[in-house]
């Protein structure tokens, strides 16, 4: 996307024609531009890179590097060892990179895009997660493109009309030379019409006192001269630009975080002004202010949560990226600013888009194929794999962590384990490490600060387990405060044997799990028979209701058609259920009515279910385990397919039996109580499926489904 915007001022004073100068006052301002170094090319539109460096070529080529930690490392041990075999005390003996880009952790794929987009100047969206590196991608991405192609833009006064200022680029750095360079010829003005001014006025005076003797119409002269001198120097102020964009210091190409901006922030505008005749008015261009578009010019557009912009501003930033230039014009239509529209102000950006997947669903559409015609599309992961090369980096993330804070004492070497520990927990998959590392990085500062508020020289592993329980999710705390409720008002049910009663499982947000009763009851129908299920279940809950029916039509004798099944999701709240992970619990729990068989309340369970009678995996399994072991219950039955994903604290270990299982038959014989009802039942059932379920065991492939 190139800009060819015209960046040749006036051969003669460094700016746009102006009727009102004169040569004079052209060659006084050609003098002083000319005193300033580099200044000449300016004037001849000729953009000097003598004295610029090269650039950044060489760093573009290095992003995506490995980046070796400078520590010794055992590497005969390291697969085993938690910090992957390095032989350090504390995160002291780390070495923290310098380039942001290096402290990236993770996102290879993503790392290696916006290499190529940073040296091809390609635009990029990234779909992902909160907190997994979009916004430090971006910034890095900034601090590779070159430098020497930075401009500083300057608005000039327009003597032909007033309401479209004339804009022009210059070098970065030569725009706030030329500015003073017309500060000081309108200040050499200004200090000779004042000292013209004055003489008049004592001349006039004189005149009235001594000739004609008339002191009051001397001093109603020389008040009637000071207006018109004052009134009249207000045009040498208008002739000095306004610089629009500085770059002057800026040792990176800009990065403009634009994220919720409103239109004039984004996109520029021009101020009101109240003053608008009687020589009391702001020049037009003064009232001109930049939006992030036009900041972030040779450099990097970031916008999060892309979809939280209104169309008409998609629309108008989809302009700027096709053109490359943008006008700025005031953007509210009662402001004297509407009637400003400047001429095209250069934006030749980068834009890195972001957002969660539902950004997409928001996003304008031309936009989106605007910028994936033209870069291109990244998911971010939210899960590594858990290699020993990968939990030294997150070592070396910890030692990040602490320098970039500046405050806190260095995590010691079992400190750095736990936290490597949680890391592997929140993954929620066996195997691999969270990639979500600013909440990683909060546990980090609040491990930290409760070493720092204890004066202790390094953090310790007690701290970080402090700091677990502390730095709790709002999820969390609910989840507790609901499990605490419910035991004070008896309604945790968790001993005895109840018929159509099981103790679901369900999660609160990302990182906290709860207990959710599911109860049954099968009365006589008034009509045709139908399966009525409350407790605000959303879509997906309410397809999979659905299919637990039919499972309840093929393995049960009854004959349901001409009778009702309820079921009662108890006290599931405002939020209602989602997700299909309660099947199983829905399938135990009508069975048990239908059969009068009653079902052990020492228990939980969750799991979603095939039409066929599979159990398959679901998401959330350790903070529901979790929650069930706060409740007192004994026993949790989660599918086999999740088994290698608990990651449960060590606290809950011995206080809740696990028990996997891969079909509803294995589930009803671990849940039903009542061993004759029990053992016909489950008899019956494995003599209905156990042709299938041996053709599934010779089938089965080595990987599992992946969690509904």
């Amino acid at each position: 996307m190139s800009n060819d915007m015209d960046t040749d001022d006036d051969p003669e004073d460094g700016g746009p024609d102006s009727a009102e100068e004169s040569p004079a006052a052209f060659e006084d301002a050609v003098d002083d531009i000319d005193d300033v170094d580099g200044i000449e090319s300016v004037r001849d539109g000729d953009d000097d890179e003598s004295g610029v460096p090269d650039g950044n070529e060489g760093t573009i080529d290095d992003l995506g590097s490995e980046v070796e930690i400078d520590a010794p490392v055992d590497e005969e041990n390291a697969e085993d060892d938690i910090l992957g075999g390095l032989k350090i005390d504390s995160t002291h003996d780390i070495e923290v990179p310098d380039r942001l880009v290096d402290q990236v952790i993770g996102q290879d794929h993503a790392r290696d895009v916006v290499k190529k987009a940073a040296k091809q100047r390609r635009h990029v969206m990234m779909i992902g997660s909160p907190g997994t590196g979009k916004s430090m991608l971006a910034k890095a991405m900034s601090q590779l493109l070159p430098k020497e192609e930075l401009q500083d833009v300057l608005v000039y006064h327009n003597p032909d009309d007033g309401n479209e200022p004339k804009v022009r680029t210059v070098p970065a750095g030569k725009g706030d030379q030329i500015v003073d360079a017309h500060k000081e010829e309108a200040r050499k003005r200004n200090q000779m019409r004042s000292f013209l001014m004055w003489i008049i006025i004592a001349i006039v005076i004189g005149y009235a006192l001594l000739i004609v003797q008339q002191p009051l119409l001397g001093i109603l002269a020389a008040g009637v001269i000071y207006l018109a001198f004052r009134y009249g120097s207000r045009g040498n102020d208008a002739m000095i630009p306004n610089l629009l964009v500085n770059n002057a210091e800026q040792n990176t190409a800009p990065f403009e975080d634009a994220t919720g901006a409103h239109a004039g922030a984004l996109l520029g505008d021009v101020r009101h002004d109240p003053f608008q005749s009687g020589g009391m008015e702001t020049p037009s261009h003064d009232r001109v202010e930049p939006g992030a578009i036009h900041k972030a010019n040779k450099g990097v557009l970031f916008v999060d949560e892309i979809n939280t912009l209104d169309i008409r501003s998609q629309q108008k930033l989809m302009t700027a990226i096709q053109e490359g230039k943008f006008s700025i014009t005031g953007q509210s239509e009662r402001s004297s600013g509407a009637m400003v529209q400047t001429e095209p102000v250069p934006c030749d950006f980068i834009m890195i888009a972001a957002g969660n997947l539902d950004a997409m669903e928001n996003m304008h559409p031309a936009l989106r194929s605007r910028i994936k015609g033209y870069g291109y599309e990244v998911y971010m992961d939210d899960t590594i794999e858990d290699e020993a090369e990968m939990r030294r980096k997150y070592t070396r993330f910890i030692a990040q962590e602490v320098e970039k804070d500046g405050r806190l004492p260095h995590f010691d070497r079992e400190a750095v384990e736990e936290v490597i520990l949680e890391a592997r927990r929140r993954a929620g998959r066996k195997g691999h490490l969270t990639l979500k590392l600013r909440d990683l990085g909060g546990l980090v500062r609040v491990a930290g600060d409760i070493a720092r508020a204890e004066d202790k020289e390094y953090t310790e592993r007690e701290d970080v387990l402090q700091a677990k329980r502390r730095s709790r999710s709002i999820e969390q705390q609910l989840a507790d405060n609901y499990i605490e409720r419910r035991k004070d008002y008896e309604l945790t049910v968790n001993q005895g044997d109840v018929i159509g009663r099981v103790n679901g499982l369900a999660v609160m947000g990302e990182d906290s799990g709860i207990v959710l009763p599911v109860m049954a009851e099968v009365t006589p129908s008034q009509g045709p028979g139908e399966v009525i299920a409350t407790g605000q279940l959303k879509e997906m809950a309410q397809e999979a209701v659905q299919n637990v029916s039919a499972i309840i039509k093929k393995f049960s004798d009854e004959d349901i058609t001409e009778r009702d099944v309820h079921i009662q999701f108890v006290q599931a709240g405002e939020g209602g259920v989602d997700g299909d992970s309660a099947s199983i619990t829905v399938a135990t729990a009508v069975i048990s009515a239908l059969e009068d068989v009653p079902v052990e309340q020492n228990m939980a369970m969750t799991g979603s279910l095939s039409v066929r009678g599979d159990v398959l995996p679901v998401g959330g399994v350790t903070h529901k385990i979790e929650a069930a072991a706060k409740s007192g219950l004994d026993k949790v039955i989660i599918p086999k397919a999740n088994e290698q994903d608990v990651m449960i604290e060590e606290e809950y270990e011995e206080m809740i039996e696990i028990i996997p299982v891969s079909h509803i038959s294995e589930v009803l014989e671990v849940a039903l109580a009542g061993e004759p009802e029990k053992d016909g039942l489950v008899d019956r059932l494995k003599n209905i499926t156990g042709k299938a379920l041996e053709q599934r065991e010779v089938g089965r492939s080595g990987g599992s489904p992946s969690p509904q």
